[in-house]
């Protein structure tokens, strides 16, 4: 049994408590929290469990293997370092860190104490996007031709980041996950519309050296939630719509044909529509797959797929479109 502290009880705190603490390969020893009424409510649900206002006193702790961390993101490599230094094993809510260099050292921390660090980017254990994975893989779309989605809502409003560090966050971790693409460059337009606060509204645009790119539109000023992704392939196309309560995929086996003719000027261009099937899924909670998998990795010393280098391929994306949006679009190259 492997005992996790969790530092942050705030927006996503409880949801990892109830998981790990409800998993059958981890227990929660401690929570931290610098809210003493958060600790009550630990208290409250949770009378087995520690609770402490002091994080270091957690990382400290003699009897926990590794620390999760949900706490604002300019926290996330300072606990995230000292977590590892003291030789606890290392989940860390999404974004990984503020800077692809604080990320690059929290991997060389890891891999020197042979450590296990991971990234929360929990869309990629939902039985939707791993069936992406599964489709996209075989072929059954063909050459991918683009990524189109949107992820917008009416809040909630991050002090500390702007809209494209809180939700783009997803998309890039699909991105990374189901197409194994490295991106070349990024070009993010956006505005902020709350003086003195990040851009609320965004636009991503992601080349990759392929015939493929991916557009990510997000924001928190809109009237309804949108969580809908367009893929399409020369073969078949998908939407995956994740608000769908069932069929949150469907293929579709949609497409153009073209024709060459000698001449440029008389490719023709022939459309093709078949049928639609929206495949099963498998129901786990993604959180309940994403905490097993973590405390496997743990055990068996193995790579987590939502490991820390994933988890740079989005800090560095997310770089790279901070300093586009702050030029207004002009594209940026992913290093």
């Amino acid at each position: 049994m492997i005992s996790i502290g969790v530092i942050g009880y705030g927006y996503w705190g409880p949801n990892l408590v109830r998981n790990f603490q409800e998993s059958h390969n981890t227990k929660v020893t401690v929570v931290s929290d610098l809210n003493s009424s958060r600790l009550d409510l630990v208290k409250s649900r949770y009378p087995t469990i520690e609770t402490t206002l002091s994080h270091v006193e957690l990382i400290e702790h003699p009897h926990v293997d590794a620390v999760a961390i949900a706490t604002p993101v300019g926290t996330h490599f300072d606990l995230a370092m000292a977590a590892l230094q003291a030789g606890k094993h290392v989940f860390v809510e999404k974004p990984l860190a503020q800077t692809a260099q604080q990320a690059r050292r929290l991997i060389d921390e890891a891999d020197k104490r042979g450590l296990i660090l991971m990234v929360d980017h929990t869309f990629i254990y939902t039985g939707a996007v791993r069936k992406l994975k599964d489709l996209v893989q075989s072929g059954e779309l063909g050459e991918i031709y683009y990524y189109d989605s949107v992820r917008v809502n009416l809040g909630l409003f991050q002090p500390d980041v702007s809209v494209i560090w809180d939700l783009a966050v997803h998309d890039l971790a699909i991105l990374n996950y189901v197409f194994h693409q490295q991106p070349v460059s990024v070009s993010a337009t956006g505005m902020s519309h709350v003086p003195g606060k990040p851009a609320n509204v965004a636009y991503l645009t992601v080349y990759f050296d392929s015939p493929m790119i991916a557009h990510i539109n997000v924001n928190w000023l809109a009237p309804v939630k949108l969580r809908r992704t367009l893929i399409g392939g020369n073969q078949k196309m998908i939407v995956y719509d994740d608000l769908e309560p069932s069929e949150k995929i469907k293929i579709y086996d949609k497409g153009i044909e073209v024709t060459n003719r000698e001449s440029i000027y008389q490719t023709l261009i022939g459309y093709r529509s078949d049928d639609m099937y929206a495949p099963k899924l498998d129901t786990i909670e993604a959180l309940r797959r994403e905490a097993e998998h973590f405390a496997q990795c743990v055990e068996k010393n193995t790579k987590p797929e939502s490991s820390g280098e994933a988890g740079l391929y989005v800090v560095s994306i997310l770089e790279s479109a901070s300093r586009s949006l702050s030029q207004r679009g002009i594209p940026v190259d992913v290093i």
